[in-house]
């Protein structure tokens, strides 16, 4: 008799509930779904221009500034590679909002320094804001691609007479094009489900549309072009699965030791990008925040950001325990995971008009918390998911075993043995899950408690009213926890950079 583990009924049971907004959104168009029309063409158009041109500007930024990071010896090597992974941590609209206020005809640049300054919106600011906030997407894939590089076929060509800059293009770079185009298609697919930055730049992609639907009543038009915008995100997900950064075995790694003024140079480049994506937007925050003051900002605002991603948190490690207990057991329990992955592919503006319609069916959970939380959790569960799984299998089972052995039963020696030694994955995948729930903006607009107000939504509140000034106290807040995941992140990529280190060691 074949044994089934203990997690799989478990693990298919919420597997089950990450695929329920695909089936109401189904439910929801009914009889009315159609092809698409001629409005909708214009939609997708605007919608794979500004994934395409996202993609691109992002390798033209990130493959660059990783070479730099990877190969050049800089002073604060690690220092510049923080700086230049940082707007990866920050959600684009808040880099839209400061554009588009900082820009134009009375823009704050042009009032304050009386110099004009085109207006940033459209498909061109679009494209630029998104570009600037997913490069590090292509840094960071392309960097971990160069970092498992041998040198030595590098060596050999420049032995051979090739220049410094052909050995790149001839030998390094057909090696870490899947890491590129791994990086550029998670820069398409931010892009494909953003929707702050389409709608503060007035250009309209499926995300806007949707949310334009929704507040027009027009549910079963806004499930229909969520059906086709998840449609395309699918295929990007299928794309990137299939690219994988190259590995090789370990061997001579690749420096550059320029001169000083070689360096100066190098950062002088790169500094452009950090000033518009981090600098620009703190300096317009500080500006509102020296000029208008507190306003009327609430102490409750971020108490209900923050109470809300907590109990998110909490329910997405509990959720995520049997779905990464299942995915080390077989086969079948991997195959529930990343159906679970699913619903880090929809995007907020998806999963919240499914949940509303949900809701309008379930009348005492529509404008409920509970509903609010539904949608984080099965928006940000594949974070808590892949973070307790990575440290549940590098445990050591002998551990588990000696415990079994010494009469523990099989509960007693997880809750001894296995959940404490699982307890720093916990904590970053709640940490992750709670920072990410707090940026949240779409699935907050359409699915919080009537009079909830998030620092996201107050900010999106305060963007429509024209107030900019009363924006700078949940921007510098949203900052200051994006800052946060930042450094989660890279602490994440500092312990891994020890283990490796020590592992020659422990053999």
């Amino acid at each position: 008799m074949i044994k089934i583990p203990r997690s799989y009924p478990v693990a298919l049971v919420i597997a089950l509930l990450a695929l329920s907004p695909i089936v109401v959104l189904l439910n929801l168009v009914g009889d009315d779904f159609q092809a698409f029309d001629a409005r909708n063409l214009q939609v997708l158009t605007n919608t794979l221009l500004l994934m395409t041109f996202t993609a691109l500007g992002s390798i033209a930024i990130g493959v660059p500034l990783a070479i730099l990071t990877t190969y050049v010896r800089l002073p604060w090597g690690r220092f510049w590679l923080i700086v230049l992974a940082a707007p990866l941590a920050l959600p684009s609209y808040l880099g839209a909002f400061t554009f588009y206020a900082a820009f134009g005809m009375g823009g704050e640049i042009s009032n304050l320094l009386g110099i004009p300054t085109p207006a940033v919106n459209g498909l061109a600011g679009s494209t630029l804001i998104m570009t600037l906030y997913t490069y590090p997407f292509v840094l960071l894939t392309t960097r971990a691609s160069l970092s498992s590089l041998d040198a030595s076929q590098i060596y050999a060509a420049r032995t051979l007479g090739l220049s410094l800059m052909m050995s790149l293009w001839r030998v390094v770079l057909p090696r870490i094009l899947n890491g590129i185009a791994a990086g550029a298609l998670l820069a398409a697919m931010y892009a494909l489900s953003d929707f702050g930055t389409p709608a503060i730049m007035g250009l309209d992609t499926f995300t806007r549309v949707i949310f334009v639907e929704y507040n027009a009543f027009g549910l079963s038009q806004a499930a229909m072009l969520s059906l086709q915008l998840l449609v395309v995100i699918m295929l990007i997900l299928f794309l990137e699965s299939r690219f994988k950064g190259t590995t090789e075995r370990p061997g001579r790694h690749l420096y550059f030791w320029p001169s000083a003024q070689q360096k100066f140079f190098m950062l002088l480049a790169a500094s452009p990008v950090f000033l518009l994506a981090i600098v620009l937007p703190l300096s317009i925050f500080f500006l509102w925040l020296w000029r208008d003051g507190l306003g009327n900002f609430q102490l409750a605002y971020a108490w209900n950001s923050a109470y809300a991603s907590l109990i998110a948190a909490f329910v997405a490690v509990l959720l995520a325990l049997p779905v990464a207990y299942a995915a080390i057991k077989g086969k079948v329990g991997r195959i529930m995971e990343r159906v679970t992955y699913m619903g880090f592919g929809i995007p907020g503006i998806v999963m919240g008009t499914a949940l509303v319609y949900l809701g309008l069916k379930l009348p005492f959970m529509y404008q409920t918390l509970g509903l609010l939380v539904l949608a984080y959790v099965l928006r940000f569960l594949p974070l808590a998911v892949g973070s307790i799984r990575t440290t549940t299998e590098s445990l050591d089972n002998s551990l588990l075993d000696a415990a079994r052995v010494l009469g523990a039963s099989r509960n007693e020696a997880f809750r001894r043995v296995t959940l404490p030694l699982t307890m720093r994955g916990l904590i970053a995948g709640a940490a992750l899950v709670f920072l990410e729930a707090m940026r949240e903006l779409p699935a907050t607009l359409l699915l919080g408690p009537t009079g909830f107000e998030t620092l996201a939504t107050y900010l999106w509140r305060v963007y429509e009213a024209g107030y900019f000034g009363l924006a700078a106290i949940p921007g510098l807040l949203l900052f200051v926890l994006s800052g946060f995941g930042l450094a989660l992140m890279f602490s994440g990529e500092r312990s891994a950079d020890l283990d490796n280190k020590n592992e020659p060691s422990k053999r």
